[in-house]
């Protein structure tokens, strides 16, 4: 379940800000018809103009640069009451865009941390730059709860409008991954551009959390084994993945046109691709050969891989492999038949 920002309303912006721009509007509006009219009416110079328009607004009381005519009197009194009403609005404006501000800031910030306290199992997203945006959509594509991370103010007000958790903060902070909810979270990816960053964040994250999945973004070669002993389970190197992609693009094109078509996201309704857990798939919780459960027959998929309780994998593994606990399997099919797949399982 992915949470509503309580700071999503873009009409309440709107309105206040249109509000402002009004209010400020009149307020110069205010000051340049007064320093106008007593430089061409009274023929003051321009300082002291605008002394006479300061101290006429804000009902000060001076006394006046020259001895004013009754025309000029008259007039200045005019612009005394004219003046009272527009400047009272676009005070009364400026002080309560300055008020709700605040008020709005403080209200989301409660709202969200009150979320975050309430999450379990989720994903904590230290990052939202290029490689965080696609994490996040993939996961929101798989209704996971997850935080973001980030401490760039214009990156965060790109999030203003969604539906997505984000904290303002440095990731290398332990208090700012506590906040996120780091002693409750199942994962944690690492996506920021700097390698000594990812690194910092991994092996502060160890120490909060031991069970903690961190996957996590490099840049280098030499920065993988640091980001692996710092305890990361899954270094991914951008770069790396690209170019190899392109390669094979070059060498074996059709098979990866063909890999391209497989596709495992949720946002397009398209998914060929599935994993399930052993307690899904023996619910009686005896471990049994694939061939017992007679997978293709139930939902037309086809079991492509296995990955073992210590994590090794096993690709087309046989039909007399027995699925032991704490394992998956992976399975390939049509859409149709992952939906099938999903609804007999329970997934």
């Amino acid at each position: 379940m992915i949470y509503k920002n309580p700071l999503s309303s873009v009409s309440l912006r709107k309105y206040v800000g249109s509000r402002l721009t009004v209010a400020l509007v009149m307020l110069a509006t205010v000051f340049l018809v007064g320093i106008l009219g007593y430089k061409i009416f009274s023929e003051y110079t321009w300082i002291d103009a605008i002394y006479m328009t300061v101290i006429t607004i804000t009902t000060i009381g001076f006394g006046e640069v020259q001895q004013l005519s009754p025309q000029e009197k008259l007039l200045t009194s005019i612009y005394i009451i004219c003046s009272i009403f527009f400047v009272g609005y676009a005070i009364s404006v400026i002080t309560e865009y300055i008020l709700s501000k605040n008020n709005i800031g403080n209200l989301r910030a409660k709202k969200v941390k009150s979320k975050i306290d309430a999450l379990k199992d989720h994903v904590i997203v230290c990052g939202y730059g290029r490689n965080g945006a696609q994490a996040v959509s993939k996961l929101q594509a798989y209704r996971q709860n997850f935080v973001i991370i980030d401490k760039d103010e214009k990156v965060l007000e790109e999030l203003y409008d969604t539906d997505y958790l984000y904290i303002k903060g440095n990731a290398t902070e332990d208090e700012i991954l506590k906040e996120a909810g780091i002693e409750r979270a199942s994962t944690l990816m690492c996506t920021l551009p700097g390698d000594a960053d990812n690194v910092f964040i991994v092996l502060s994250a160890k120490q909060l959390n031991d069970r903690l999945k961190i996957i996590s973004r490099a840049t280098k070669e030499s920065t993988l084994y640091k980001l692996k002993l710092a305890g990361a389970d899954n270094v991914i190197m951008p770069d790396k993945i690209g170019g190899d992609h392109m390669a094979s693009l070059v060498v074996t094109p059709d098979l990866v046109e063909f890999l391209g078509h497989l596709s495992v996201s949720r946002q397009e309704g398209s998914i060929n691709i599935e994993e399930i857990d052993f307690a899904n798939i023996c619910r009686d919780g005896e471990e049994h050969a694939i061939k017992e459960l007679d997978l293709r027959k139930k939902t037309g998929c086809t079991v492509i891989g296995y990955r073992a309780p210590d994590g090794n994998y096993t690709v087309n593994p046989d039909a007399d492999m027995v699925i032991r606990k704490d394992s998956k399997l992976i399975f390939i099919g049509k859409p149709e038949q992952i939906t099938k797949l999903k609804e007999t399982y329970k997934v």
